[in-house]
């Protein structure tokens, strides 16, 4: 979402004049216009387009947006407002961006696709030109809204950084493990449609896609299917963009609303502590209670950011624990008898991460009892 569609969330969505809302979609239509104009017909192919894509649409961005940047448009607002109304803006940027794009679409460029080539822009139909300005619109349009998000939730993004900017485009378009785009599509549109997508998906008109990229054949296949229906392509596009974008948009709330739950809890810990190297023995201890079990999502993630608050607020740094491997029990109860003083702290903090991915287990609740009796023979 660039300068025009922030500025507009400023207002209220339910008093959002509609014209203005299609001067803001047509001015991004344009921008993204130019951006197509300049693919060649094997970047579209090979899903190099999505590469550009990234780049174009998230470099420039990411330099002004940032907390400070909602801060003196939203002072004082909780961001779970803030959040609500930016999804919902999104979401009827896309509807409207669907309505205008479906109209040029064709029935035939599934087809096309697959006979695309060539280096030069020029070979580019014009039919699929136009499909690629609706994929490429909407793919912006829900990178900067998880963006956005993470932003609001003072959850720390880096694009420039490969890990970081492959976090923020799974969550942008949804992507898990081993996830069909069919399956995905099924999902994001409303109930009475759903047969209508599968009997498509169920056909060969997709047989092209397959050969792209993962991130360029997840989009191009969720947006091929509102060309691809005889007789029902503006109200699905319209249907489709504005559903994919809420459910974006909603992803994208649950994941970094609860990264920022866990990091809200790491500061928490870390300021508190009183023995922030312990802290982080005990911890990880209770954590591997269950050795040959998976370690939760949220466990890791509360553990890297404790690691990280430990460092920055105290200056510890432990290599020591960096490198175990297998963590002894017995080298950690070592150290918490031998740690002089109340370890309140350290037992507070050891039943927050046992609670931190959901109910204690029994091996978890083990550790916490055995840390109880010491700290209270301490």
């Amino acid at each position: 979402m660039t300068d025009a569609p922030t500025h507009a969330a400023g207002t209220d969505t339910n008093k959002a004049d509609d014209d203005a809302d299609r001067k803001v979609v047509e001015q991004e239509q344009a921008e993204i216009k130019d951006f197509v104009k300049g693919l060649s017909a094997d970047d579209i192919k090979s899903g190099n387009w999505f590469t550009q894509l990234a780049a174009h649409a998230m470099n420039s961005y990411t330099e002004k947006v940032d907390w400070q940047y909602f801060e003196d448009r939203y002072a004082g607002v909780p961001a779970d407002a803030i959040v609500d109304q930016r999804i919902k803006m999104a979401a009827r940027y896309a509807a409207l961006e669907g309505g205008l794009s479906a109209g040029a679409y064709t029935a035939t460029v599934a087809a096309t696709i697959g006979s695309l080539g060539g280096a030069s822009p020029a070979t580019v139909p014009a039919a699929v030109a136009s499909m690629m300005v609706d994929v490429a619109f909407l793919s912006q349009l829900q990178l900067r809204l998880a963006y956005d998000i993470s932003v609001l939730y003072r959850v720390p993004l880096d694009v420039h950084d490969p890990e970081d900017l492959w976090k923020l485009i799974r969550v942008a378009f949804t992507i898990k493990s081993g996830e069909a785009a069919r399956e995905g599509v099924a999902k994001a549109v409303p109930a009475l449609v759903r047969p209508l997508v599968k009997r498509f998906y169920s056909g060969s008109a997709l047989t092209a896609g397959r050969a792209l990229p993962v991130v360029g054949k997840h989009l191009l296949q969720r947006n091929v299917i509102k060309i691809g229906i005889p007789l029902v392509g503006v109200p699905l596009a319209v249907l489709l963009n504005r559903y994919t974008t809420l459910l974006a948009g909603r992803h994208a709330r649950a994941v970094f609303r609860n990264e920022a739950r866990v990091i809200e809890i790491a500061e928490g810990l870390s300021q508190r502590s009183r023995h922030p190297q312990l802290m982080l023995w005990v911890a990880w201890l209770v954590i591997r209670a269950n050795a040959n079990a998976k370690i939760a999502d949220d466990e890791a993630l509360l553990m890297r950011h404790l690691v990280r608050l430990v460092r920055e607020r105290h200056e510890v740094v432990d290599e020591q624990l960096a490198h175990v491997v297998d963590i002894d029990p017995a080298e950690v109860w070592k150290r918490v008898d031998a740690e002089p003083g109340h370890l309140g702290d350290v037992l507070d903090a050891a039943e927050r991460v046992a609670t931190v991915d959901g109910d204690v287990n029994s091996r978890e609740k083990a550790v916490l009892a055995e840390l109880r009796e010491r700290c209270r023979r301490g």
